[in-house]
């Protein structure tokens, strides 16, 4: 009976490890298997608990003698690790797009990585400490965990954003997801206004459509996703759509480098020069834009601007790899003056191919 436990827990104990590496690996599993995996590993990490609640009494329970420096370690590594995975499961239902998708807290994209990354790390130094409390030589199995530690954070906090940058494309037709059920849209007259890579960068012949460049192809043709977002909006109403499009020096095609021009003109509070679009005859604008840097990218703040928006409204929609509208609402208030502003959708990136159903419920119910 002993060793069948011993065994079932060992066993538990590598799936936990499998489950969480691989979930880290998301951009291969997509949302679906990737939820269904983070069930299969928290449903681990309770057997785990259950096998070994003998801790809980062990670490309350009155000792004459202190414990010893290794175990005191170890236990306070395993408290860290509970705790952890405690808000890590809460983090999960947050950005649960399937099974917990009425679950509204901790919704954050980064959060969720950054706790996913601290819990494999903790979990590689949880685990190292076995080998270390009896190991009768210290030294190598200490290299080893230290070594452990230093690859399950590079794992999330380096090798996940890089794939995500470089190794993600998406590839859609573009009838299946732009046409659809079609809806008046009440009230004034509207336009939709969107900023995208595209049109705004100096792309290579063969670049490649990643998720991180905001890119993807659509019946094998280069599309900017937050363009995907404006053509569902036409189909849905009918309306106008324009591009804000800079004439000056277009951004780099390397995404990186383009969140390193990005981060320049926030400090700078530029104003890229674009191609002048008039409002003057509408009343509704939908504003469709990319958060870069947690704010609406300089281009729009130039649109912004350079418009007078006075008695007209404003609906936002805003892509991200995080999550939420950050500072941007609080940006086109102050740069649109007079116009009543609504946030309306923040979009995750990984989503937008698969919105329009949410645009649509939106026009016709609003």
């Amino acid at each position: 009976m002993k060793n069948a436990k011993k065994t079932i827990g060992f066993a538990v104990d590598a799936a936990m490890y499998l489950l969480l590496v691989v979930q880290m690996l998301y951009i291969f599993t997509g949302n679906t298997v990737h939820e269904i995996l983070g069930l299969g590993f928290f449903a681990c990490v309770v057997i785990h608990i259950v096998i070994k609640r003998w801790w809980f009494a062990a670490l309350f329970k009155k000792r004459e003698s202190k414990r010893p420096k290794l175990r005191l370690v170890s236990d306070m590594l395993t408290a860290a690790l509970m705790l952890l995975c405690l808000i890590l499961a809460l983090s999960s239902m947050g950005v649960s797009r399937l099974v917990f998708s009425w679950f509204n807290y901790l919704g954050s994209a980064d959060l969720h990585r950054y706790l996913a990354t601290a819990v494999l790390s903790v979990a590689a130094a949880h685990g190292g400490m076995h080998f270390i409390i009896v190991a009768k030589s210290k030294k190598k199995p200490v290299i080893l965990t230290t070594l452990a530690v230093i690859a399950a954070a590079a794992v999330g906090l380096a090798l996940v954003p890089y794939m995500n940058r470089h190794f993600k494309k998406v590839d859609i037709s573009l009838s299946d997801k732009v046409s659809g059920d079609k809806t008046e849209w009440t009230g004034g007259k509207v336009l939709t206004v969107y900023f995208t890579r595209l049109g705004n960068t100096d792309f290579e012949e063969d670049v490649d459509a990643v998720s991180g460049a905001s890119l993807m192809l659509a019946d094998g043709e280069l599309m900017g996703s937050d363009q995907l977002l404006a053509l569902m909006m036409q189909d849905i109403t009918g309306c106008e759509i324009k591009p804000i499009t800079i004439t000056g020096k277009k951004y780099p095609s390397s995404y990186n480098d383009t969140i390193g021009v990005a981060m320049d003109e926030k400090n700078k509070d530029a104003r890229p020069e674009i191609e002048p679009i008039d409002i003057s005859s509408y009343d509704d604008i939908v504003l469709i834009y990319p958060l870069w840097w947690g704010d609406v990218p300089m281009p729009v703040a130039t649109f912004l601007e350079q418009n007078d928006f006075s008695g007209k409204n404003i609906y936002l929609l805003a892509t991200q790899g995080s999550s939420g509208f950050s500072s941007s609402t609080e940006t086109v208030k102050k740069l649109a003056k007079g116009a009543n502003v609504e946030e309306v959708m923040s979009i995750y990136c990984d989503d937008i191919p698969d919105s329009r159903e949410r645009l649509y419920d939106w026009v016709k119910n609003r």
